[in-house]
């Protein structure tokens, strides 16, 4: 059943045209990813489908009596509200009813009482309030009673995230949902997602989201639309096979091209006297010929000083806000081309770290020793400042109108612009016209302008492309200096990190080997051991203490206590094949058939994964 039909629309502002006779459907359970280069009209066009923007042309039909949400990048929210009156001052008819009911309630009116009671029985929504209750307490946000006023950029998106969330809607509509929220906040989401009922349609940055989420992606691409029935992994591979269709095709049409041109030269000046039909195929050739495929590359051989024997030295350093302990006595030495990865919640201190190593911010004990040959390149979240009437060459030529490169060579403003991706077109675009992607991506040359040598990124991945993503992930992977990642995407943590610093709160910080797969494995490992110690305690206490009229407690059966006894290395064996499979993702020199086949196999391995996982928590309830 057809729930959206977008048919033939365009849409333009003044003589930029985003998209252009766009024809698409969603189907009804379909879960669907829009990806697209920054600046391509993504955001624009989820505000088209809900009639906050208008299209020039064409025209887009929602199926009847859906029941629709839409949460915006920015949401906008009622700072006068409460958490819960946010929540609750959504239209849903149940949320609405158990509103009625709680001021009911409240005021002691018994007519009033008996009446939002039937109201709530009838719509069948008692159950309404458990579920908000458990959606605000897994995004943190128990405080129910706190101003929207009062909170951060990132507690209103989760506050606007839980509004969509509890009224379960038929349509749901998402512009980058897991921005600004925590890995386990996006790994519940995920779960979530996955197993909604929900027709989705979303816009998102983050690959393994696209990859175990959706199940349909839809490429906006130079103004027209390319739709994707797999995951991730699948679009990459058709994707892949459709530009070498097209590189072949126009590789064919040059040729002709210049057998043809050859014979339009020769021939008279005279229209009449040639063939037309071979004339109006000459101009169709010529256009085929003449389209460029434009490959995201980010080659900068710029000069980096090169690192000494000391490097970064952090001995027994502390830092505390009062009575929240953000470092306790942490001490670490780096080494050449160390590539760090930091997770944690938000407010346990990754970013006060980042600012004691450059000096920002002062440490209370211990010391912290750099090197004299260190030169560091700092990318925060803050965004690009900028004077209202700049350019985009004038960021560059501000810092500095050539940039040297390796073995004296150097580049100019405008080349440097090139290789970041910026066309010269846009050179002379005013940086305040720009996306939020560009604009990290203006910020993150100004970063590499100054040749560092250690780089401490900061959430670089936030408003990014995937496209882009892969060109900085390629960048990176050849910096011959170290690095320190701050990151909620998984995919790019994998990719770029050799072992983690997790910060869990109150000072306490683990160095795990590994990249973030590792990282996952290792707390599922010591969740499975906490729950069976507690297990193996429970069940010991309750065989010394026998007290009559105990309820009876069941036992496993000789089947059940088998498959209990393996489900553990089959759990082991398939999280080894997860990790091998999310490596295998992330080479470069894989196969179309090699990409496709491990990312069906993965999809395949990490349901399997989350089910034995279940049975055992299940089983060992009863060992």
């Amino acid at each position: 059943m057809n729930y959206l039909s977008i048919e033939g629309i365009t849409k333009s502002f003044g003589e930029r045209v985003l998209f252009e006779d766009i024809t698409f459907g969603i189907e009804q359970g379909q879960k669907a990813a829009i990806v697209a280069k920054n600046g391509s009209g993504k955001t624009t066009l989820l505000k088209c489908l809900l009639d906050q923007e208008p299209v020039d042309e064409g025209r887009i039909v929602f199926r009847k009596d859906l029941r629709i949400a839409f949460m915006e990048q920015n949401e906008e929210l009622s700072a006068k509200h409460t958490i819960l009156e946010e929540v609750f001052s959504h239209d849903l008819p149940e949320l609405q009813a158990v509103k009625e009911y709680n001021y009911a309630m409240r005021l002691e009116d018994e007519e009033f009482i008996k009446s939002s009671f039937e109201a709530i029985t009838e719509l069948n929504a008692w159950d309404i309030e458990v579920r908000v209750n458990q959606i605000l307490s897994v995004l943190k946000l128990n405080d129910t009673n706190k101003r929207i006023s009062t909170l951060s950029g990132g507690q209103k998106k989760r506050v606007a995230l839980a509004k969509v969330l509890i009224a379960e809607p038929d349509f749901l509509i998402l512009d980058e949902p897991t921005n600004h929220l925590d890995l386990d906040m996006i790994e519940w989401l995920e779960e979530y997602l996955s197993k909604s009922k929900s027709t989705i349609l979303m816009v998102t940055h983050d690959r393994y989201f696209l990859e175990v989420v959706c199940d349909t992606i839809i490429e906006l691409e130079g103004k027209s639309i390319y739709k994707y029935k797999g995951n991730f992994s699948y679009y990459l591979e058709k994707k892949a096979e459709r530009q070498e269709q097209l590189e072949a095709t126009i590789e064919k049409a040059k040729n002709q091209f210049r057998k043809e041109l050859d014979w339009m030269r020769r021939q008279p000046k005279a229209r009449g006297t040639k063939q037309k039909a071979r004339i109006d195929a000459f101009y169709d050739t010529k256009k085929v010929a003449k389209q460029r495929i434009d490959k995201d590359e980010l080659d900068i051989p710029v000069k980096m000083e090169r690192l000494g024997t000391k490097i970064l030295e952090l001995h027994k350093i502390g830092k505390s806000f009062g009575d929240i302990k953000i470092l306790n006595e942490m001490s670490y030495v780096f080494k050449r081309q160390e590539r760090i990865g930091i997770v944690g919640n938000n407010g346990s201190g990754k970013s006060t770290f980042l600012n004691m190593i450059l000096g920002i911010e002062g440490v209370d004990k211990g010391k912290i020793v750099t090197g004299e040959t260190v030169v560091f390149g700092y990318y925060n979240q803050e965004n690009l400042h900028t004077e209202s009437d700049q350019k985009v060459i004038d960021v560059i030529r501000d810092i500095a109108e050539y940039i040297p490169l390796e073995k004296g060579r150097q580049m100019s403003a405008a080349q440097f612009l090139e290789k970041f991706l910026f066309p010269r077109e846009m050179h002379y675009n005013f940086v305040d016209k720009l996306s939020g992607g560009e604009k990290r991506r203006l910020k993150l040359m100004t970063v590499l302008m100054e040749n560092p040598n250690f780089l401490i990124l900061d959430e670089p991945t936030n408003d990014l492309d995937i496209f882009i993503m892969s060109v900085l992930e390629d960048y990176l992977r050849s910096f011959q200096g170290c690095l320190i990642v701050v990151s909620h995407d998984r995919y790019f943590m994998d990719k770029m990190v050799d072992h983690m610093f997790v910060f869990k709160g109150n000072g306490e910080i683990s160095d795990i080997s590994g990249n973030y797969s590792a990282y996952r494995k290792k707390l599922i490992q010591e969740a499975r051991a906490t729950k069976k110690n507690e297990s193996n305690k429970k069940a010991i206490t309750e065989r010394q203490v026998e007290i009559k009229g105990e309820k009876d407690r069941k036992k496993l059966s000789y089947k059940e206590r088998k498959e209990f006894e393996g489900l553990e290395s089959e759990i082991a064996l398939l999280e080894s094949e997860k990790i091998k499979l999310t490596q295998l993702l992330s080479q470069t020199d894989a196969s179309n058939d090699q990409l496709m086949t491990a990312g069906e196999r993965l999809s395949e391995v990490v349901t399997e994964l989350e089910e034995k996982e279940f049975r055992w928590l299940e089983l060992s309830e009863y060992e």
